[in-house]
């Protein structure tokens, strides 16, 4: 029997089997060819789906944007100042409202309650395009990424993140433990102000998952044992979107010595790959970035320009297959 996830929220991976995961990849595969072969896809056409943005962003909503228009249906775009969700109307009349006018919903913005919230009373899919909890999309894309590099299966392959938890950590904890991908989280594990671990029960349901799958989740904070065998690199901004300037400093003290450097990536895997979510501080060609290196004297945070910029950079290619993962999942639960 074929798989059926219509009408299915997108909310977090664990909602997802592995089976169905692998079935999001596989569509988006299939998107990315039509699109580059410039076969049109309005499969779609009618449906009309809404953004709702409480944190900016430059990959997800141009990715929501183009892969809904791609698809033929109409796209509403609302950013902080464009609605009244939360400030005077509930999340929960918004859902309400916004059900009976669109067929999807996509939400990027804080706390994982909120996309709950909307899905609990949308009565159409609903999308978390972030929260402060989960980055469902970013994680498809980065496993994309990877197939493209080392083919479909990438059962015992090693992704290695850099830096602290968050979102696009947590999402990747999930996602290898389903696919059977070994995952180490290489970073400080002191007891320390602004340091973060994984919530207990998420780490305690991946190891079970990874289990049943052939996984092996570890954190470390050394960083040669870490790295040693990795297929891919990655890290993230040390301080998030939305998060106070004041965090910068305790930040880069606390993670500058998991910086992602040629030095790191040399004891990686031969024909290993690196990614990043993307923004990232890798050089100063940013008002922050410029900021932080005349206050601090650091031109290069979580990673090496050099690095960056090397051959087994897949930043790009992965900002890419945002778009095409976020089709695959604006379909399958639209159709």
């Amino acid at each position: 029997m074929g798989l059926n996830l219509s009408g299915k929220h997108f909310l977090t991976l664990l909602d997802f089997s592995t089976e169905e995961i692998n079935y999001l990849l596989d569509l988006a595969r299939d998107f990315k060819n039509l699109k580059r072969c410039g076969v049109p896809h309005r499969w779609l056409e009618g449906k009309n789906i809404v953004l709702l943005f409480e944190k900016t962003s430059t990959r997800t909503r141009c990715a929501f944007e183009v892969g809904g228009m791609d698809l033929g249906m109409g796209v509403t775009y609302l950013d902080p100042g464009s609605s009244q969700m939360g400030k005077k109307e509930s999340i929960e009349d918004t859902a309400r409202v916004l059900g009976r006018m669109y067929d999807g919903i996509e939400y990027r913005g804080f706390e994982q309650s909120v996309v709950e919230d909307l899905a609990n009373n949308a009565g159409v899919p609903v999308w978390n395009g972030l929260t402060a909890q989960f980055h469902p999309t970013q994680a498809l894309a980065d496993v994309l990424t990877m197939q493209e590099e080392f083919g479909q299966d990438l059962r015992g392959r090693k992704l290695v993140f850099f830096g602290q938890v968050g979102n696009t950590a947590s999402s990747l904890l999930v996602i290898c433990a389903k696919l059977g991908i070994n995952f180490t989280q290489v970073g400080p594990q002191a007891d320390v102000p602004g340091n973060r671990t994984y919530p207990t029960e998420l780490w305690e349901k991946c190891q079970e998952i990874a289990a049943k799958t052939g996984a092996i989740l570890s954190v470390t904070d050394n960083i040669a044992e870490g790295v040693a065998g990795a297929d891919a690199v990655y890290t993230d901004v040390w301080v998030g979107m939305g998060q106070p300037a004041e965090l910068w400093k305790d930040r880069i003290a606390l993670l500058a010595p998991y910086r992602v450097t040629e030095e790191v990536m040399a004891m990686a895997k031969p024909g290993a790959i690196f990614l990043h979510c993307l923004p990232s501080f890798h050089d100063t060609n940013t008002t922050i970035g410029a900021e932080i290196a005349e206050q601090f004297g650091v031109t290069e945070m979580e990673v090496e320009d050099a690095v960056f910029e090397s051959d087994a950079s897949r930043v790009f290619q992965e900002a890419e297959n945002r778009m095409h993962t976020i089709k695959a999942v604006m379909y399958a639960t639209l159709k």
